[in-house]
């Protein structure tokens, strides 16, 4: 049984060495999250920007209470596609897209520190029922704005870390 331990521990040993740190080492105290802290999420024009923007300043732990070292400017482009069309021309589906592009501008001086960008989409059927399908794309709209939101918080984390890192 021993025997089967030894390369065990010696593999773990080896992990020891290889770098790798959690991204949010310290938790809510640590360097990561009190850069996301810092972040001050400007307005987002329409519904889905509304939604987003909620989503993330939920997400950033944004409460307004500090310094804002940097500022995030988000542009949305949210877009419905129909598509699988029937006998009468009637759409049967459609695809609704959610890309946000974004950019952490520091705020001492306003320059672009990370310009990216984010999206998702979802597929909708559409029924005989309007409010149905209306409450579909509003469902679907607040899932896409849910995926958008993580992934923007997961890029400007990686950015923190990379940057508390080098300091």
């Amino acid at each position: 049984m021993t025997s089967r331990l030894i390369p065990l521990l010696l593999l773990l040993a080896g992990l020891t060495g290889c770098g790798l740190q959690p991204l949010y080492g310290g938790g809510s105290r640590g360097p990561i999250a009190a850069s996301l802290r810092s972040v001050r999420v400007g307005p987002i024009a329409g519904q889905g920007g509304w939604l987003l923007r909620n989503k993330l300043v939920d997400r950033l732990r944004e409460d307004g209470s500090g310094p804002a070292r940097y500022r995030l400017e988000v542009t949305l482009d949210d877009n419905i596609t129909a598509f699988g069309l029937r006998a009468n021309r009637a759409a049967t589906q459609e695809r609704r897209t959610l890309r946000a592009r974004y950019q952490l501008v520091d705020a001492s001086n306003g320059a672009v520190l990370l310009d990216a960008t984010a999206g998702s989409d979802a597929g909708i059927d559409i029924v005989s029922s309007e409010y149905a399908t209306v409450a579909a794309e509003q469902t679907a709209l607040e899932q896409l704005a849910d995926i958008v939101a993580d992934q923007i918080v997961a890029r400007l984390a990686v950015y923190g870390a990379r940057t508390t890192h080098t300091k």
